[in-house]
């Protein structure tokens, strides 16, 4: 419990039992919680705040979770976000994840499983935002013009750091664990994504699309991640860069 202590959530929603409900239970399980009812304050609290992890409705008044979630990546914040749906809302998970939300949960849901997603993500993550590390630490994997530092989710191309979201910062580090091997976009979904998403492939290739736009020479002539036909994805060295 006291390993919980360092980390300090933002819970927003507009629904003041929804709010007691997800506090309570994160606060048992030894988070800091802070709270925002609407869109604007949370984002005034993320701008001014630390968070680790922000839990956010879809269903805002004024400014709607997505807006949010589009204005925290423009203002280059890195914190999860874990996006809270209820069942019959029209929602488009690709769009959220296109604007960089890192997992959904659907509403009603029981406070213990929305407690093991939140401790699910932070242990993926492992960093802390808007913490500026000294260094680098020695692990690293050097492939082509790539640089990847996997214990301080950094990326560079020669000497220019790359600006990922965590979920893609994951999937490149997968693919270059797996590198010269053909990944499935299920297998793909599974080992990023690792629930909520069964058989939503479009996902992976959202993913590798905005991956591709990052650390690509030529977005149409892939060097790092080749789409191979029928099966799905490979991560190779380039022969000739």
């Amino acid at each position: 419990m006291g390993d919980n202590m360092s980390h300090k959530l933002l819970v927003v929603d507009d629904e003041e039992s929804i709010i007691t409900l997800i506090s309570y239970n994160l606060g048992q399980s030894g988070y800091e919680v802070d709270t925002a009812m609407d869109g604007q304050s949370a984002m005034e609290k993320i701008k001014t705040n630390t968070y680790d992890l922000v839990v956010l409705d879809l269903m805002l008044p004024e400014m709607d979770g997505l807006e949010v979630c589009r204005e925290i990546r423009q203002e280059k914040i890195k914190v999860p976000i874990l996006m809270l749906t209820a069942k019959d809302e029209e929602f488009d998970k690709v769009l959220g994840l296109e604007l960089g939300a890192d997992d959904y949960m659907t509403k009603p849901f029981s406070p213990r499983e929305l407690v093991a997603r939140v401790k699910a993500i932070l242990r993926r993550i492992q960093y802390a935002p808007g913490d500026e590390k000294e260094g680098h630490d020695d692990a690293r994997m050097v492939i082509g013009h790539l640089t990847i530092y996997p214990d301080n989710y950094e990326v560079f191309v020669n000497e220019d750091q790359l600006e990922l979201t965590p979920k893609e910062f994951e999937l490149l580090l997968y693919l270059s664990n797996n590198k010269g091997r053909v990944m499935t976009r299920d297998q793909l979904l599974n080992a990023v994504w690792h629930y909520e998403f069964v058989g939503d492939t479009r996902i992976v290739d959202v993913h590798i699309s905005h991956l591709r736009e990052k650390i690509e020479p030529n977005t149409k002539k892939p060097v790092y991640i080749k789409t191979v036909r029928g099966l799905g994805y490979k991560f190779e060295e380039p022969a000739n860069l």
